[in-house]
Formats: C-alpha cells, structure tokens, sequence
C-alpha cells in the first residue's frame, strides 16, 4: 500500500506536517513498515477547505484532520490490510 500526503503549500497550512507524524506513529504502532509506504506529494489536485488531502493508493481522500485521523487510518488503511 503506498499512502502519499499533499505537502503543497495549501495542505501544508492545514496540518500536513502533523498527519505525516500521525501517519508514521501509526504504521510502527501497527508493524505495517512492509506493508505501507509513505510519501509526501505536492499539489493531489482536490484542495479542500479543511483538512489535508491523502491518496491511498489510487483512492484520494479529502479533509483528513488530527481529529479524523484515526477513524481514516482504521478504515482506508487498517481494514484494507486486514488488520481489524
């Protein structure tokens, strides 16, 4: 699974540095190391008022935000490797 975070300029002012933290602290706390891999991605395209855009492999997700994180991560990436 490779999962790329918007770090435009735009993402970048709605947190991208802290869903990026968010997003490493939970691929060790899960062992996905093997399984996921991170990048960052300027400009996705589908800018969003708030929150920062991610694309889980071909699906793009808008508004992810420190208070969604977690049900993001459960559903676009826990259960999509089977882990819950």
């Amino acid at each position: 699974m490779i999962i790329q975070v918007c770090v435009g300029s735009s993402c970048h002012l709605k947190g991208s540095p802290e869903i990026v933290e968010l997003l490493q602290n939970a691929v060790a706390e899960y062992h996905l190391d093997n399984d996921v891999t991170l990048a960052g991605s300027f400009c996705i395209g589908k800018c969003n008022r708030e929150g920062v855009t991610i694309q889980v492999d071909d699906d793009i997700h808008i508004g992810i935000t420190k208070e969604n994180f977690k049900e993001f991560f459960t559903e676009q990436v826990l259960k999509k490797l089977g882990k819950v």
